[in-house]
């Protein structure tokens, strides 16, 4: 059984202190309770120091003075209440009373992801005033909550992309306890729980791993600062860390799936990938704890050894973020070109993310201006995560404008209904559902000015690739995190009562018919009438069910051409239904099977048919 060796561990005569700190010829502890004291670690072999300070208790302050004078917090604090300069605080994972001890987790393609950021999501910006909401997802359908990362970063707000303190989750939060009450109440409500997490950099104030050991190289560079030393001298304990902390949340904090922040940051040219041995690691635990639990990453390689197995050569990653079908969908429907953008050509780049998974696959990429992927096709459905918005796109693309922003109430409608139809596992951001207008902007509570000055200098270069000369929403200010706030009134008026209830009555589709929610791409069937704009595609599945979307994507009304029509269709989902905003005239409710027919859609609309298992071939 697995269990962190670092950091300070309680025990019932006191508390044991071990540190990784090659750097370091002595360390010692500062007890900050009072009276307070020092306790004297004594070097061990590999780099490592332990001490023990007899009689301490769980909720004592410390911190590991150097042979250089300096005051440092634990690099494997689990809780550091005064930010990511103060003192870390001892904490006993036995001290929280778990109620899930029957949770063994969900599969994999019964995964559907709602994405938040737990300082925006609700008033109060917490983790336990995220439980509240929980019934109100479960209504929705989701199957699994994913936290944007919620690591120790400096200040009060923070996309968490900046942590540093990797096993303390943010103090602001609710820190240790709020955390496990969250997931432990996720748990009961029968919801899984996604942790985003970054392995690939470490934010730029309170980064203090430098002086214990050599976690970072120059020998690469990412765009958020030093690499991680995952393949130099020493990096064997660089990589244990990182590996301990994916075991720690698993482990400690019941946490069902690790989304892998920008794996594409992470440079390991050693016989072994530090990926395949951390999903190793972190699935001989999950088989160990008998829960099932999952590694999902966000890659910009269009590598298909990321979720490949490690028999095929492969890292073993259970599933990855499809980015090519967010750009192929987004340009299909505002025919935005800029930026990365200018890769995608709408609906054709769209049809084959939908049927292969990777669109760059080997072929040249304008703005990479090289060749760019690998073939995805052999892959599961399951092994991809798909969306329409993510804090990134809407943060980074587009200067936290969402879609609610950028397309039509009926076009909001068949973007979900194409993510929905998809043969992935589908995820929605923070108030999607219902359209939320709040913009997603990109925010920090840093200390140093130079920083601050340097932070916003970087977002406006950022910015100008996507959208040149627009409003700048200074990531320092205040006002700008309060803006990002969702506002919860805006479900109970129209035209977001109507966009929510669209949602929910597609997730309950994928769930009622089997060729909705098999996860097989390879029994997905697509055709596209470039002059009419028209998309349909059709999905199947062993048992035979089947279902059809039609989506018109002019900016007219159009007739499409029925091509699968060997079977009988009825009309199951109609986007202009009153049920969904202002009605427009609904579609055959029937089409009979092996007749050749054509069908009237409004603009931007989309039409759901199921065929009958019986219906005759």
């Amino acid at each position: 059984m697995w269990s962190l060796r670092f950091g300070a561990g309680a025990q019932p005569s006191g508390v044991h202190f071990r540190v990784w700190a090659p750097r370091l010829r002595s360390l010692e502890v500062l007890i900050l309770e009072e009276p307070s004291r020092v306790i004297t670690m004594h070097p061990e072999e590999g780099g490592e120091f332990a001490g023990f300070a007899e009689g301490l208790r769980a909720g004592a302050d410390y911190m590991f003075f150097t042979g250089q004078g300096r005051r440092l917090p634990d690099p494997v604090s689990r809780w550091q209440p005064q930010g990511v300069h103060g003192p870390s605080r001892v904490v006993d994972p036995a001290d929280f009373r778990w109620s899930d001890q029957s949770w063994r987790g969900i599969p994999l393609e019964d995964y559907f992801i709602y994405e938040l950021h737990t300082g925006a999501f609700t008033p109060e910006g917490t983790f336990e005033s995220v439980i509240p909401k929980l019934p109100y997802l479960r209504n929705l359908g989701v199957t699994a909550v994913e936290l944007m990362p919620v690591a120790q970063f400096p200040g009060r707000r923070n996309w968490g992309y900046d942590g540093v303190d990797l096993f303390a989750p943010q103090s602001t939060y609710g820190g240790p306890t709020g955390l496990k009450a969250l997931i432990n109440s996720c748990h009961r409500a029968g919801l899984a729980v996604v942790l985003d997490v970054v392995y690939n950099h470490l934010g730029p104030e309170g980064n203090y791993l430098a002086e214990f050991g050599p976690f970072f190289t120059d020998c690469y560079r990412t765009p958020w600062g030093d690499a991680i030393n995952f393949d130099g001298a020493e990096s064997d304990g660089v990589r244990r860390y990182f590996v301990d902390n994916a075991l720690y949340w698993l482990t400690e904090y019941h946490v069902d799936a690790l989304r892998l922040d920008a794996i594409h940051g992470i440079f390991d040219f050693s016989a072994r990938h530090i990926l395949e041995e951390l999903a190793e690691a972190f699935h001989k635990q999950a088989e160990h704890i008998g829960r099932s639990a999952w590694l999902i990453a966000e890659s910009d390689l269009n590598d298909s050894r990321v979720i490949e197995p490690p028999a095929r050569g492969g890292y073993g990653v259970d599933a990855q973020w499809l980015d090519d079908f967010h750009h192929s969908l987004h340009t299909a429907l505002t025919g935005d070109t800029r930026g990365y953008f200018m890769d995608f050509d709408g609906v054709p780049s769209l049809r084959k993310a939908i049927t292969d998974g990777f669109v760059y696959e080997g072929q040249r990429s304008r703005y990479r201006r090289r060749r760019h992927g690998s073939p995805s096709q052999d892959r599961p459905g399951r092994q991809f995560v798909v969306f329409t918005q993510n804090h990134d796109q809407i943060g980074n693309a587009l200067q936290g404008i969402r879609s609610s922003k950028l397309l039509s109430l009926s076009r909001q409608k068949l973007a979900a209904a194409v993510l929905f139809f998809s043969p992935y596992i589908p995820m929605l951001f923070m108030g999607q559902e219902y359209g939320e207008t709040a913009p997603f902007y990109y925010f920090t509570d840093h200390g140093d000015p130079a920083l601050i000055e340097a932070v916003r200098e970087g977002r406006r270069k950022e910015m100008s690739a996507f959208l040149p000369g627009s409003e700048f929403a200074d990531p320092q200010d205040e006002a700008t995190f309060e803006r990002s706030k969702l506002n919860w009134n805006l479900c109970r008026s129209e035209p977001h009562s109507s966009l929510l209830a669209w949602h929910r009555d597609w997730v309950a589709m994928r769930k009622q018919h089997a060729s909705l929610g098999n996860c097989r791409k390879d029994l997905v069937r697509t055709e596209w009438d470039r002059k009419t704009q028209c998309l349909v595609m059709e999905r199947c599945d062993t048992s035979g069910s089947r279902a059809m979307l039609l989506c018109n994507l002019s900016e007219g009304a159009q007739v499409a051409q029925l091509p699968f029509l060997d079977v009988s269709w009825s009309l199951a989902l109609w986007s202009e239904a009153a049920r969904y905003g202002p009605p427009m005239p609904e579609p055959a409710a029937k089409l009979s099977g092996g007749a050749k027919q054509q069908l009237g859609l409004a603009a931007g609309s989309a039409a759901l048919y199921v065929a009958s298992l019986n219906s005759p071939e």
